[in-house]
């Protein structure tokens, strides 16, 4: 069933209220993010009556019953057309998936010390770590970042971008593409510094302290400025806090796992839900001063 375009508003204009209308009526609709708009996609043999009962109720309205064709399935977009609506997102996981065969999944200690927060060099069966210092005074900044790049085994960079791709592609799809790289990067910078200080010179990588940080980014948001695009299901916010509780128990460690770099997720949580929280309070303000 081909879809249209029935309207385009500004970000600012809040449409969840019509949207829950919509849902209630099992009307099948996508709302995206282009040139700075957000656009409410129908299928084409409703748009019309889609968009006067927009313009009758731009809010919603729960009591009342109207007259619309209900469609029996929602087409889901393919994937192509998914890829071509979160290009950040895509970019961020290419990124992962070529470090990760360049690396051999961080087998490849001559090409990983390029990547990781401190440099190093094997000496025998030792690793000797280059002050942080001294990497940044020779214009190594990336490194405090890269780190995010890094995956240890098939099952670390297949989890990692699993999570990625879900919660990046809300971020991206309500607040652009530049958005989204700019919280990657300040999740990532934050959750590698702080997993530094707290376990020293070390090796360690990977997603999961971004991951955290759009959790927390989409979860505050959504509390103080409800939108369909961070909507998580309560069972994902659960799931993720409880593995972070074991995780901070060791006991996933003890089981063999190996070591995990908790603090790297818990600063990545924290400083993801200042960000939604700024960011809720500043669409919310947006919204009530319109």
């Amino acid at each position: 069933m081909t879809a249209v375009a029935v309207l385009r508003l500004p970000l600012a204009v809040d449409l969840s209220g019509f949207v829950k209308l919509l849902q209630r009526m099992q009307v099948p609709h996508r709302v995206s993010e282009e040139a700075g708009e957000q656009v409410l996609w129908v299928p084409a043999n409703i748009s019309e009556d889609v968009r006067s009962l927009y313009e009758r109720f731009p809010a919603g309205d729960p009591d009342q019953q109207l007259d619309i064709p209900i469609a029996q399935t929602r087409p889901r977009p393919g994937f192509v057309e998914q890829l071509r609506h979160s290009k950040a997102t895509a970019l961020v996981l290419l990124l992962s998936l070529i470090v990760g065969m360049v690396t051999l999944l961080g087998e490849n200690l001559e090409t990983i010390r390029w990547l990781t927060f401190l440099d190093f060099r094997v000496v025998g069966e030792y690793i000797h770590f280059t002050p942080l210092a001294d990497s940044l005074a020779a214009g190594q900044w990336w490194r405090l970042v890269t780190p995010m790049l890094i995956h240890f085994g098939v099952l670390h960079l297949a989890m990692n971008g699993m999570w990625y791709w879900e919660l990046g592609r809300r971020i991206e799809s309500r607040q652009g593409s530049i958005n989204l790289i700019g919280l990657t990067l300040l999740f990532s910078l934050v959750s590698n510094y702080t997993q530094y200080l707290f376990s020293g010179p070390s090796l360690f990588g990977g997603l999961s302290g971004v991951l955290y940080g759009l959790l927390g980014h989409c979860w505050i948001f959504q509390v103080l400025s409800p939108n369909p695009a961070y909507r998580l299901p309560r069972g994902v916010l659960v799931m993720m806090l409880v593995w972070l509780l074991v995780c901070l128990s060791g006991l996933v460690s003890m089981i063999g796992f190996g070591q995990i770099a908790n603090a790297a997720h818990v600063s990545g949580l924290l400083i993801g839900c200042f960000t939604g929280l700024l960011g809720g309070l500043y669409n919310r303000r947006k919204l009530t001063s319109k």
